[in-house]
């Protein structure tokens, strides 16, 4: 099974920062989260300051676990266990270097992107304000997990 590491930003007005895969990527042009594939030997908040710094050009001040969900994608032979992870970031401004689009929406307006299938439990979530990524991150002050 691959381990694959997603980030839920927030920024202070409540929008949540999600990209749309590029017209040549697999799942074209659908709607995630940042993020990507752990490494072998890498630790899953490793691998997310990674990918944030690939995809965003950002760098990561602050994680924790959401949760973590089990697919498998039609016409591919491996698993996938996607973990999300509310993320804090140090700059404001983003530099999208692995997305078609980025767009900072509304969770209420999460429902109105095609977002990858694995993507949609949690989206239920957000859109509903079951999951509230800053005030998890708050919470956990400056002790918390990186």
């Amino acid at each position: 099974m691959r381990t694959v590491v997603a980030a839920v930003i927030e920024r202070g007005d409540r929008r949540l920062l999600i990209g749309q895969r590029r017209k040549n990527d697999s799942s074209s042009l659908k709607w995630e989260f940042p993020g990507g594939k752990v490494r072998d030997g890498e630790s899953p908040e490793v691998a997310l300051a990674r990918e944030l710094q690939e995809e965003l050009g950002v760098t990561l001040t602050k994680s924790v676990e959401l949760g973590r969900v089990r697919h498998q994608y039609a016409g591919t032979p491996e698993e996938l266990e996607i973990r999300f992870f509310a993320a804090a970031i140090a700059e404001s401004e983003i530099v999208p270097q692995a997305f078609e689009q980025v767009a900072w929406a509304l969770p209420k307006e999460l429902g109105n992107y095609d977002f990858l299938a694995a993507n949609r439990q949690l989206i239920a979530q957000l859109a509903t304000g079951r999951i509230k990524p800053i005030e998890i991150l708050e919470a956990i002050g400056e002790t918390g997990a990186r």
